[in-house]
Order: C-alpha cells, then sequence, then structure tokens
C-alpha cells in the first residue's frame, strides 16, 4: 500500500544514551520505510512526555525497548506513562510496543512482569503461533513457528484479561499479544531489527546482554525473514483501517426527487 505523505508516527524511547536512541530510531525507520520527517521520536527518560492531545495527532504510536530499564522498575516517567498507554488503548489509537514496550503495555493495563534470568533470550529464537494468531490480520499467511531477533532478562507472566496472546516460545509464554478489538500489539521480539542490527545493538549493551563481549554473536543469531515484515504489515494495517474509517464517515450524497405531478 502506498503511505500517504500526511501520515505522521510516533516513536517512544526509553533510553540513557544517544548512540542506542538514534540506533533504534534508525531501525523503525528502515522497517517502517518512512522517512526522517514522518518518524517523531520522544525519549521518556529525557523528554517532557506528550499529552494525549499531542499523541492522537499521530495514526500510530511505537513503545521501544528500553536497553538497562526495566518494566519491573517504578522511574520518575512510569506512572504518567502507564496512563497515557491506558488513554490511547482506551480510544483504540494504534500502537505497538517492542520489547520493553511489550512489557510495559502489559504492566500498565493491570498485568505483571517479573525479571527472570533463568528465562531470558538473547539472539535469534523460534516462535509459535497460537489459534488466535494464526487468524489475526496481522499474521496471516505466516507459518505457524519462525524465526525472531530477542534480547531480554523480564518477561511477561501474568496477562490482563482483555490481551489475546498470538505466539509463544519454550522460553516466554507471551511471544505477542493483541488488546481484544484494538489496534494495539506487543512483541517481546524485536522485529525492527535486521540480522545486522540486532548484532550491532547487542555489542552496545554486550556488558548487560554478552558474556564474551560479542564473540559469540554469529552462533546466536540468524536470520529472521518472516518476522521482517510484521512493522510494515501493521503499518499498512492501520492505513487500511483509517481509509475504511473515511469512507463509513462520508455523507450519502443528498438525491433530489422530482416533484409529483
Amino acid at each position: 500500500m502506498r503511505r500517504p505523505t500526511s501520515l505522521r508516527a510516533l516513536l517512544l524511547q526509553v533510553r540513557d544514551a544517544a548512540a542506542p536512541a538514534q540506533h533504534e530510531r534508525l531501525c523503525f525507520l528502515e522497517r517502517l520505510r518512512l522517512p526522517p520527517e514522518q518518524l517523531v521520536s520522544v525519549n521518556v527518560v529525557t523528554d517532557r512526555l506528550p499529552s494525549l492531545d499531542e499523541v492522537r495527532a499521530f495514526d500510530l504510536v511505537f513503545l521501544g525497548g528500553a536497553g538497562r530499564h526495566s518494566a519491573c522498575d517504578h522511574e520518575h516517567f512510569t506512572d504518567a506513562l502507564e496512563q497515557l498507554v491506558r488513554d490511547l488503548v482506551r480510544v483504540g489509537v494504534p500502537f505497538f510496543g517492542s520489547c520493553y514496550g511489550h512489557q510495559f503495555l502489559v504492566r500498565a493495563l493491570g498485568g505483571r512482569v517479573i525479571h527472570d534470568q533463568s528465562r531470558e533470550e538473547v539472539g535469534t529464537f523460534e516462535i509459535e503461533l497460537t489459534a488466535d494468531g494464526t487468524s489475526d490480520p496481522l499474521l496471516l499467511g505466516l507459518p505457524r513457528r519462525f524465526d525472531v531477533h530477542l534480547g531480554h532478562h523480564d518477561r511477561v507472566v501474568d496477562l490482563p484479561p482483555n490481551i489475546v496472546p498470538l505466539a509463544h516460545s519454550a522460553r516466554c509464554p507471551n511471544q505477542l499479544i493483541r488488546v481484544v478489538d484494538k489496534p494495539v500489539y506487543g512483541s517481546q521480539f524485536h522485529s525492527e531489527m535486521t540480522l545486522q542490527h540486532i548484532r550491532e545493538r547487542l555489542l552496545m549493551y554486550a556488558d548487560e546482554y554478552l558474556e564474551d563481549d560479542g564473540e559469540s554473536l554469529s552462533s546466536l543469531l540468524r536470520a529472521t525473514s518472516y518476522a521482517d515484515g510484521l512493522l510494515r504489515r501493521f503499518l499498512d494495517l492501520c492505513l487500511e483501517q483509517r481509509a475504511s474509517q473515511a469512507v463509513r464517515s462520508t455523507p450519502e450524497p443528498v438525491v433530489s426527487l422530482p416533484s409529483p405531478p
């Protein structure tokens, strides 16, 4: 689908350093195939969190990863960001949370996230779609099992009642989720990153995620061809929904009937 030049996307970031923030923005731009001016980035660690009215001016919203931050912790931005996420879900703004964003979505809606290094996933792993996942419009046509890029120590353990699990892995039962009847998704994995991107990102956080400063990266990573198009598909679904709503909201033409003889 051709993307209108009026489309505007918002990327909410949780980053302490400029380099990972810039890298993350580049990843989203490349996956979404958007020009830089159509993706606005706000770092909630250092910038003012926008209001709901400000965010509603965007067509879709992303909440990215977090590096050294944890969705289990309470930080200076947590309360306000939780409220914003709840409000976005309530009004139906298209939203996609990646890794930390996935965990924070669950936390904001009343679920539970824990720190669990015994089930961490760092590298490329296989996930499997649930029955709901195979019928979800975001995942139509994908195989039941496919590879994804991961890098997490925390995981979602309890889902709120209004969230449907769409995929799981051997170590992590909630890899991909959706809010019922809403264009709102969360993925534990990083569909915004290519093979080169995940390699670069893990090296940025080698002290947190790698035991040998990256020497074993080649054995941890492989291509993720089926996951590569998920963000682009999400964007296209949002545009299709917007176009459908525009058609439904167009008033029927007034037809003048001839006067009776």
